[in-house]
């Protein structure tokens, strides 16, 4: 083989490569979590992207993408091309809590965005450290009112769901008790467990370990059963409150409608297998099947329940 034919061997290659790795890299599925690394959200995208792959024929791959309580991501995407291969998974902060807490925030929930499929529900606990006096929720509100300005309610984030759950848990309780933001779940846990703030609330599933592991003591949970903590609920200690977030599936809503629907369905079969609700129960995650008719069911109940209250804070932010 002369060198000019070789020559034009390897272009021709190259040609026939080119669009080969173009069309992969168009294919690819890229499932945003716009949260940092190892929290809930982003194991429950990456549970689901080792699962989708082989389903769909084609890479699935997680990206994160953080900054402003998740709202950079979400203003990222929006500007994304209308036929971007992208779903974001998003918990009520994003898509009910930010539109009216905050004075810009880049995207539009409703209009920018379509939910695709929840895959996981979560509660709120209300937690003390293992060397706090309370045991009950009784208890613990006697400790609110005799301790004066040592009396806090630490939150992960302000303008978050525990954040508002907060201030329904004080008035529910008869109480004035400031409610502080921490930057995440984890400084709000060392705090809690240093002594540094009384009591945390957060969502079930970043206090449980501490709980079960005699670091921290769960007084309540926010849902109407009992949950796999087998602590008593609020409204069983008298508290007449019952609330739960999710983690769902969104796309951009210029999304082509065959792939959407190709992805709520594929989401949906998953999440209804044994094996994959067992990842998540090992990771102490409540899995969900929803289709999109009933995933947007879950969003429009969760509106008509928080928005007043929210609204009701008065909160607002830049």
């Amino acid at each position: 083989m002369n060198k000019r034919t070789f020559l034009g061997l390897c272009a021709l290659s190259a040609a026939l490569i080119a669009p080969a790795i173009s069309n992969a890299q168009d294919n690819t599925l890229r499932l945003i979590v716009p949260y940092p690394p190892g929290g809930t959200s982003d194991q429950a995208a990456r549970i689901l992207a080792n699962e989708l792959q082989p389903k769909l024929g084609t890479a699935v791959i997680v990206e994160n993408i953080v900054g402003a309580g998740g709202r950079v991501a979400m203003a990222q995407i929006k500007k994304m091309p209308n036929d971007a291969n992208v779903l974001v998974l998003v918990n009520p902060a994003l898509m009910v809590i930010a539109p009216i807490v905050y004075s810009n925030i880049g995207y539009e929930p409703d209009t920018d965005f379509t939910p695709v499929s929840q895959v996981t529900r979560y509660e709120m606990g209300v937690a003390v450290s293992a060397t706090h006096e309370a045991k009950s929720m009784a208890d613990l509100n006697k400790w609110l009112k005799a301790s004066g300005s040592k009396a806090t309610f630490g939150v992960p984030a302000t303008g978050s769901i525990p954040h508002f759950f907060a201030m329904m848990v004080a008035q529910a309780a008869g109480t004035d008790v400031p409610v502080v933001g921490y930057k995440g779940s984890a400084p709000l846990v060392n705090d809690l467990l240093g002594g540094h703030v009384p009591v945390a609330i957060d969502a079930l599933d970043t206090l449980l370990p501490q709980h079960e592991g005699g670091k921290a003591r769960i007084l309540a949970t926010s849902g109407g059963t009992r949950s796999v903590a087998g602590v008593p609920t609020l409204k069983e200690q008298g508290l007449n409150l019952e609330a739960d977030g999710w983690n769902i599936f969104y796309a951009k809503n210029t999304m082509p409608a065959d792939k959407l629907a190709r992805y709520a369905k594929e989401i949906s079969a998953l999440m209804a297998t044994p094996a994959v609700r067992e990842k998540f129960v090992n990771l102490k995650m409540e899995p969900v099947t929803a289709d999109r008719e009933k995933t947007q069911a879950t969003v429009n109940g969760f509106k008509s329940l928080w928005v007043p209250v929210i609204k009701k804070a008065g909160l607002k932010f830049d």
